[in-house]
Formats: C-alpha cells, structure tokens, sequence
C-alpha cells in the first residue's frame, strides 16, 4: 500500500515497524549530473580517457530521445519531495540522510542497492562499460564499506556479455555484492543466447540476477509503438518482466543453468500465476517446439524466480492478493519499499492483509536471506 509522501517535509519518517526488515529495492543515486549526463561523483572511478570522452560527448542510450527519460515524470527524478536532501541535493545521494529517513526509523537490517543511472544501455559498448564499472566501485567506497546494513549489486554493460562476465567475475568474492543487475528492457529478449554467459557468471559466483524494470532496449514497452502516457510506461513494467520470463524459460535458460536465482524487481507479482497457467496450457499442445524444458514452464516460476513487492497488486479486497501469492509461493515474495522513489511502500503499512507469522517473517527478511549472497551477516 503506498502511503502519501509527496508532501511531506524533510523531516526523517517515524514507522511502526518493530521487526527487522529487508529492502531488496533501494536506489542510490550519485550526487547532481555533470557534463555530458554522468554525475561528478563518479569521476574518481573512471579513467581519464572516458572523463575526456564524456565531456566532449556526453552519453547517448538505445532510445529515439537523445536526452532524458522517455517520458515526464510528476516529480523530479521521480523521487518524494522530502528525499530531498536540505541544501537540495538529489534523493539517495547522500548515506548519512539515508540513513536517517529510512534505514534507521524502518529498522532496515539489509538493503540491497540498485543503481539506475549507471550506464547500462548506451550506445557505446566501452562507455557503458566502464560507466558500469565506476559505478561498482563508486557503490563499494561510498555506501557498502560505510554502512554494514547494506549490499550492492553488480552493475553490468549487459549488452556486451563479455564485458558483463569480466565485471562479475572481479566481484565473484566480494561479499559486499549480492545480486547482478540487469533492466527488464534489453535490446534482445533475455533469453536469447547472447545473454547465457551473464547467467552462468552469476550462478558460478554465487549471484542472483535482479532484473529491473525500465531499461533502453531501442524498443517501445508495446507490441505496437511508443505509448502517449507515463501511466503506460509505469503499467508497461508488468508486461515487460512477463515477456523477459517467457523468453528466459522457453530458451531453456533455467533449465541449462538450473542453480540461476532470478529476482523481478518493481513490476508487481499477481500476474505471475495467470501467465504460468498459459504457459503451461500451450506447453503440453507445443512442447516437441522447446524439447529442452523437462518440466513444466510453471515450475521454473516456482523454482528458479522471486518477485519484490513494490509496487505490488492493491486488489479489493486485499486478499485476493494473498491468494496469488498462495500459487506463487510466499517463499518466492521479497519486500521492497523503492526508496527515494515517489511510489515509496512505508514497511508498517505495505501488505495490508492477515499474514501467519511465518509468512510475515519471510516475506520481510527470510526470503531475502535464502536468496542474497553475504547477507546473511547482517541480517542474523
């Protein structure tokens, strides 16, 4: 349930929660955007040659906008008004207020970081790279050596999968790093082979693979072109991550690699029942297609995938959404609040339906302790 923060003041939030939770979707940010739309802060992390590059250049993406998001947001940087840090610096840049504002009145025992502004997507494979890079390291001095609480993710050039393999193997025992990262709007279908190196980097390093939405692929979130709305783009996530998933179990991704953990970060759950249903449906009339799946489509859901909560399903009434999550297993359910984001989910009132003590410990931290590597320190 989100809650209303639009206009609050930049006060710190005072929860209700008592029990020690895991965030599985909180962004930093690096501070402001210097020349050419990449942030100062990352400068210290990037070579002199990129520097230069991105002064004289700047940063294009797989999109037909050469600047910007390709749609409006209601708020600036799509974040809540009191992420805002006092002298006006931007939400989730700074840890000390994060810290102060979330981790802290929440009881946030593990946060796992995923940047959005790292490159992933530019049309130039070596930039996006070592943007990618710079934002790694930029993650481990800033936030994860300065606050225990928190994990990162590793940031890939995805495009490039021998450029992917080579940054996950360098954080392959580096316990400051728990997932790799991806977004859900790629320039191929993720289950194209291309992709499978940065699946089995993963799964060798012991690394789930978070898959965001949002993303530049080049390609519209519809079948048929760009949409009018940023409500189109926002409801747009769902059918994104539905259509990545179909790829990757079709291809035979989980299958190949069967030890793959898959988190589908901010594009809601609910569906996940109805498109196994289908899936399987047309599996049993077509399976001599896809002689590769052994098993069901829907069990590779129920095996191999794990959905955050925000923004989740708000059906009336709410418990509706219990009985989804009763088919996709309250096992495969990690919460998330989308921290500095202006659809934040506040812990002591998201999933406003009757939970067993059981369901409720794992959704809010077990889950995310079965599935992030390292974070089982800080959350013990």
């Amino acid at each position: 349930m989100n809650v209303d923060v639009l206009n609050r003041s930049a006060a710190p939030i005072v929860s209700s929660t008592k029990m020690a939770i895991a965030d599985c979707d909180i962004h930093p940010r690096p501070a402001g955007v210097g020349i050419g739309g990449v942030s100062k802060s990352l400068y210290p992390y990037l070579s002199q040659r990129w520097i230069e590059h991105v002064e004289a250049f700047g940063i294009t993406y797989r999109q037909p906008w050469e600047k910007g998001a390709a749609y409006p947001k209601n708020q600036p940087q799509a974040c809540r008004r009191d992420a805002f840090l006092p002298d006006g610096g931007s939400p989730g840049s700074d840890l000390r207020f994060m810290a102060q504002q979330h981790l802290d009145p929440n009881n946030v025992a593990l946060g796992i970081l995923n940047p959005l502004t790292s490159g992933q997507g530019a049309t130039n494979p070596g930039l996006s790279a070592a943007i990618a890079h710079a934002t790694n390291e930029w993650q481990k001095a800033e936030w994860t050596s300065q606050e225990p609480r928190l994990r990162g993710s590793v940031v890939i050039p995805y495009e490039d999968a021998a450029a992917s393999v080579k940054e996950i193997e360098a954080r392959a025992d580096d316990r400051e790093f728990s997932q790799v990262l991806l977004l859900s709007r790629t320039a191929e279908p993720l289950g194209q082979r291309r992709y499978w190196p940065i699946y089995e980097a993963a799964a060798a390093a012991d690394l789930a693979v978070g898959i965001h939405a949002f993303g530049n692929g080049g390609w519209p979130n519809t079948a048929g072109g760009w949409g009018s709305y940023y409500i189109e783009e926002m409801v747009g996530h769902s059918a994104s991550q539905q259509a990545l998933l179909t790829s990757m179990i079709l291809e035979g991704v989980f299958e190949a690699i069967p030890k793959l953990r898959v988190v589908l970060v901010e594009g809601g759950l609910a569906w996940a029942a109805a498109l196994g249903w289908r899936l399987d449906r047309q599996w049993r009339k077509l399976k001599q297609e896809v002689p590769g799946l052994k098993r069901a489509p829907s069990e590779y859901i129920r095996t191999n995938v794990w959905f955050t909560t925000q923004p989740i399903e708000e059906p009336e009434p709410r418990m509706h959404l219990a009985e989804a999550i009763d088919w996709i297993g309250w096992d495969r359910v990690l919460f998330a609040t989308d921290y500095p984001h202006w659809d934040f989910d506040d812990p002591a009132h998201a999933l406003p339906f009757r939970m067993t003590e059981a369901q409720r410990r794992g959704v809010f931290m077990e889950n995310a302790r079965r599935v992030y590597r390292g974070s089982i320190e800080i959350a013990g």
